[in-house]
């Protein structure tokens, strides 16, 4: 290991203590969904010593993911998501193991993922049926699952939050995620990452998914087509997203150590997690 990797987590060190290091960096974590919000909660969670994450994601990066991705560039336009973002995170913390999977989750592949073998399971999928589908599966396997809400056509950041799924509000996702879970007779809750802004408009009409479309890959699966809509979403608004997420995982592990360093979380630190049976 260089001297600049030995030395990468002081600062996190010095708030969190030796002990907490330690189980962040035994932690594993499964991330689906690598896009505008899941690609700054995988940055965080490996800036912060998280040692074991899995990504998951079909996709590649188009053009119109530069605005709000952080593996996007215009230089790798066309190359998997998940990859390029394991490459990235790699460079900061070369000790991590960071698997990258360009698979999507759903029925046909579901099978194929050992949920219970991670400690959190974090969603940050965007396709409905995959989402609810996720959910009830985290929550057969017994594991935290923490999920993200709609990011997209908001602008306020200070109006993020966390709470269970059924104490949501002004979020029109968590809304029919709430339906659909219900319609499936899944009452149980977890927590979840909102805005209460109300939704705004997009303003323009999207190429995406159309004869004009840029998305790169024109031999696979057009992934746009497979959206109900698509809208326009800001960079800050999904970057605040996703570190809320990585932060109820961090918070949790934090909480999860016993109080014997000088400088432990804050007791009174919020959880919205569901108790443990």
């Amino acid at each position: 290991m260089s001297s600049a990797s030995r030395h990468i987590f002081n600062r996190t060190e010095l708030l969190v203590g030796k002990e907490t290091m330690a189980r962040l960096a035994a932690t594993r974590v499964i991330l689906l969904g690598v896009g505008g919000v899941g690609s700054w909660c995988a940055e965080s969670l490996i800036r912060t010593g998280i040692g074991h994450l899995t990504m998951v994601d079909p996709d590649v990066i188009c053009a119109t993911n530069v605005n709000r991705q952080i593996q996007a560039t215009t230089a790798n336009v066309g190359k998997p998501k998940a990859e390029e973002l394991r490459k990235r995170l790699l460079e900061v913390h070369p000790a991590a193991d960071v698997v990258a999977l360009k698979v999507r989750y759903d029925d046909n592949t579901c099978d194929g993922f050992d949920l219970a073998s991670f400690d959190y399971v974090l969603d940050a999928i965007d396709t409905l049926s995959n989402k609810v589908l996720l959910i009830r599966r985290s929550l057969d396997a017994g594991v935290t699952l923490y999920s993200s809400m709609g990011a997209a056509v908001k602008f306020d950041p200070t109006q993020i939050r966390t709470a269970p799924i059924n104490r949501t509000r002004n979020c029109p996702l968590a809304r029919v995620v709430r339906r659909r879970l219900r319609e499936q007779n899944e009452t149980r809750e977890f927590t979840c990452v909102y805005s209460e802004e109300p939704p705004g408009v997009n303003r323009g009409r999207t190429f995406c998914g159309s004869a004009v479309c840029v998305c790169p890959d024109k031999d696979e699966e057009n992934l746009c087509l497979g959206k109900a809509r698509i809208n326009g979403t800001l960079a800050h608004v999904a970057a605040t997203f996703g570190l809320v997420l990585a932060g109820l995982v961090i918070q949790d592990v934090c909480r999860r150590v016993p109080c014997t360093d000088s400088a432990a979380p804050p007791a009174s630190a919020p959880s919205h997690a569901p108790p443990t049976a």
